[in-house]
């Protein structure tokens, strides 16, 4: 209980979309009917058939428990740092700014899709990686030689895992044909460092002198 209240008092803005995010995409996994509501759907969007908020909904549900499993790991591990650095730069403003960069990034990651398949009418998509990827990276430019778990299990600096990250991002975006956005992950990885830049524009110098 207590560790629970210290995760509501010091990241508040984490702790919800941890939670709507688990819950919501279990609630779909058991009314799977819903997907087709809550999914990104770029052609329903150009021709106004489907709602504007799937572009936040999309990012709140999963494919399956190991999708939701990996990104709920990965928000877990970098989230709940981010608001807690944003806190510690910004003081209590710092809890919207990472809510206001969180859903940005979300909107952000999902427009070169919403272009790239206007026209496609079988094309959805879903999960919360573009802004997972934007909260990495962006932990990242504060803390490059954090050492990380490839796989869970091999030690690399946050550095390296963010090149190999976006390797694989742009390698399954070629690759795919499951609604899994792989697009997001690298749009939302770029757009994750250029709003941290502009909200902590020193974070470049101090990305590099730790090196």
């Amino acid at each position: 209980m207590d560790n629970l209240l210290n995760y509501l008092n010091y990241t508040p803005v984490a702790s919800v979309i941890f939670v709507l995010t688990i819950g919501l995409s279990l609630f779909v996994f058991s009314n799977e009917n819903y997907y087709g509501k809550l999914m990104l759907h770029p052609y329903g969007i150009k021709r106004n058939k489907a709602k504007l908020y799937t572009v936040i909904t999309s990012g709140m549900i999963h494919k399956d428990g190991m999708h939701l499993l990996f990104n709920m790991f990965t928000f877990y591990y970098f989230g709940f740092a981010l608001e807690a650095m944003f806190v510690q730069f910004s003081g209590p403003i710092g809890h919207f700014l990472f809510a206001g960069f969180y859903v940005l990034t979300l909107i952000l990651s999902d427009l070169p899709t919403i272009l790239r398949h206007k026209d496609n009418p079988g094309y959805y998509s879903l999960g919360a990686s573009g802004a997972i990827c934007a909260v990495l990276f962006s932990f990242i430019l504060f803390q490059p030689k954090q050492m990380l778990g490839l796989f869970m299990v091999i030690p690399i600096p946050a550095y390296l895992f963010a090149f190999l990250f976006l390797g694989y991002c742009i390698w399954a975006s070629k690759k795919s044909s499951d609604n899994i956005n792989h697009d997001a992950h690298l749009y939302g990885a770029l757009s994750g460092l250029l709003l941290t830049i502009l909200l902590y524009p020193w974070s470049i110098v101090n990305f590099f002198e730790q090196f």
